[in-house]
């Protein structure tokens, strides 16, 4: 059965309350949220999943590997445990300013597999970008995740359904989490070319409607495939954007 996510950014704690509680009051079959770990903001991941907990019943904390030792006991165990967090998704990680950047730093694969091997119970995902590399490229370190411990993976949004069915075929086994994010202004979709180099289709428009269309194909095609996805409304209010992909859902199981 399909889960379907929601990441929210956790800017403030006022604020991210206010979208988990419009949430669960819209969206009640919406069961699973994962919260990036974003270095600008006060409210680590960790910490707004413990809050996400009040109002749905999983969240996934992302984990900056560039922040743990590659070699000491990753430190967070406890606190996801106390917090009942037992899914987390590893990114690499942007680097710190040079005068915080610790120098045993791990990678996202050295990361997986001290956690892994610490805590075997755990659901680890890991992070698949389909720009960032060529796709062989790419595969072959989603395969190296997978060896060191990952269960499933979140990718970077996608724009194009037929990007997605590449990889999903050559990944056809593995446990994904398509990602799906609104693009709204042209300003954006400059910014996802130019910084993450993503791939947008001849007929995308920047408008509500567009996105809500490609929501709804991108859920089918996870669906269909029998994989998950998440939805990452950025700059587009959450309870508006969802209505708009969620309309026929109402009877699906989000667990």
């Amino acid at each position: 059965m399909t889960r379907i996510s929601l990441e929210l950014v956790p800017r403030n704690q006022i604020q991210l309350e206010e979208e988990l509680a419009a949430v669960a009051r819209h969206f009640p079959q919406l069961h699973t949220v994962n919260i990036p770990d974003l270095m600008r903001f006060p409210v680590r991941s960790w910490e707004g999943c413990a809050t996400a907990k009040q109002y749905v019943p999983h969240a996934i904390p992302h984990i900056r590997a560039i922040d743990f030792s590659r070699t000491a006991p990753f430190p967070l165990l406890d606190t996801l445990r106390q917090h009942g967090l037992h899914e987390i998704l590893v990114v690499t990680g942007d680097p710190p300013p040079a005068d915080e950047t610790r120098e045993d730093g791990a990678t996202a694969v050295e990361l997986i597999r001290l956690i892994k091997q610490a805590d075997p119970n755990i659901t680890i995902y890991a992070a698949i970008d389909p720009y960032r590399n060529g796709i062989q490229q790419e595969l072959e370190y989603a395969r190296a995740k997978q060896e060191a411990g990952a269960d499933g993976f979140f990718t970077q949004p996608f724009f194009d359904v037929r990007l997605m069915e590449i990889f999903y075929e050559q990944l056809p086994d593995l446990n994904i989490y398509w990602g799906v994010s609104p693009v709204l202004a042209e300003g954006s979709k400059k910014y996802w070319i130019s910084r993450n180099r993503a791939v947008f289709p001849s007929h995308f428009q920047p408008t509500l409607e567009w996105n809500w269309n490609f929501g709804r194909d991108a859920l089918r095609f996870a669906q269909a495939t029998g994989g998950n996805i998440y939805f990452m409304p950025i700059r587009a209010n959450v309870v508006e954007y969802l209505s708009g992909i969620l309309v026929d859902e109402r009877e699906a199981v989000l667990a």
